[in-house]
């Protein structure tokens, strides 16, 4: 019997994914008897369809962990103080290990507000500002699950990170930004490149590893990426065919780059699920660290 033959230059983030939830979930039962780790309560806010998406993969995932995961749906006309209100609630409460906030919200909700009320204790997805400015301090390990998982798949490369030559192309504050100093506490060196950067490509095309958020389908060609280097693609975008068919696809012009790169990350398959992974991995660090501040 013949068998499909599996293209090694494609960073495979599901199998990555589940080495770390077997590590999570070693760590859940290992600990069950003495401190049992909470649930992880994720917060949407009004009807979006496409939050389902991720709320059932972080679901999946927290069942293979073995951590339990409960869902609130608040209505779309919530007030801004209420949501605050209910997020202290959670704060308080002994059995939320973390919370979640998922995006998008509707308009009249300040998304980095209540991001800042998730206490940083229980801050699982990085996202408080108190979290994310820890990570300057090589405090990284309530990191952007992102950001973090784009480091992961690094390492899983082989690559040596110190003094390894990274492009980040993109300067979010919750992807770019962060991945650039995790990269930096990781001896890497770092170059940021945005949309006012001159010549994006003469810098990706020294870099031992590009990794792109820019939002953009196809925005990394072959022509901008040096022989041998790793390719991080965090890009999500929908795209429709001539004949109708839409498809899901990177910032990467993957077919393209294959050619050149020895590594790339698919979309999807490959960033997305090892953020999945890395969310369970912050839900035990969380647990440890309220422990140690006797919150449970």
């Amino acid at each position: 019997m013949e068998f499909p033959s599996v293209d090694t230059r494609l960073l495979d983030g599901r199998a990555l994914q589940t080495k770390i939830l077997n590590e999570v979930r070693a760590f859940v039962e290992e600990t069950a008897s003495a401190k049992p780790i909470g649930k992880l309560v994720s917060i949407s806010i009004g009807d979006v369809p496409e939050v389902a998406i991720y709320i059932r993969n972080q679901a999946r995932a927290a069942e293979k962990a073995g951590i339990p995961f409960q869902e609130l749906f608040w209505p779309a006309d919530i007030t801004q103080d209420e949501a605050k209100a209910r997020i202290v609630e959670l704060n308080d409460d002994p059995t939320v290990t973390g919370v979640i906030l998922q995006r998008p919200t509707p308009e009249h909700i300040n998304v980095r507000a209540l991001q800042s009320a998730i206490h940083p204790l229980k801050d699982v997805e990085g996202m408080n500002p108190a979290s994310i400015g820890n990570i300057v301090y090589n405090d990284v390990a309530l990191a952007p699950c992102t950001a973090a998982a784009s480091v992961e798949l690094i390492k899983a490369t082989g690559l040596n990170l110190k003094g390894l030559e990274v492009v980040m192309i993109g300067h979010s504050e919750i992807v770019g930004k962060p991945a650039a100093f995790l990269l930096m506490a990781e001896g890497a060196t770092v170059t940021v490149c945005h949309h006012m950067t001159r010549s994006v490509a003469s810098h990706s095309r020294r870099a031992d590893v590009v990794i792109v958020a820019v939002g953009k389908p196809h925005f990394l060609g072959a022509d901008m990426v040096k022989p041998g280097a790793a390719v991080i693609d965090i890009g999500i975008n929908q795209i429709t065919d001539p004949d109708g068919t839409i498809r899901i696809v990177g910032d990467v012009d993957t077919d393209a780059v294959l050619q050149v790169a020895s590594w790339v990350t698919p979309v999807p398959g490959g960033v997305g699920p090892v953020t999945v992974g890395i969310l369970m991995r912050n839900a035990i660090v969380a647990h440890q660290r309220q422990i140690a501040a006797e919150w449970v």
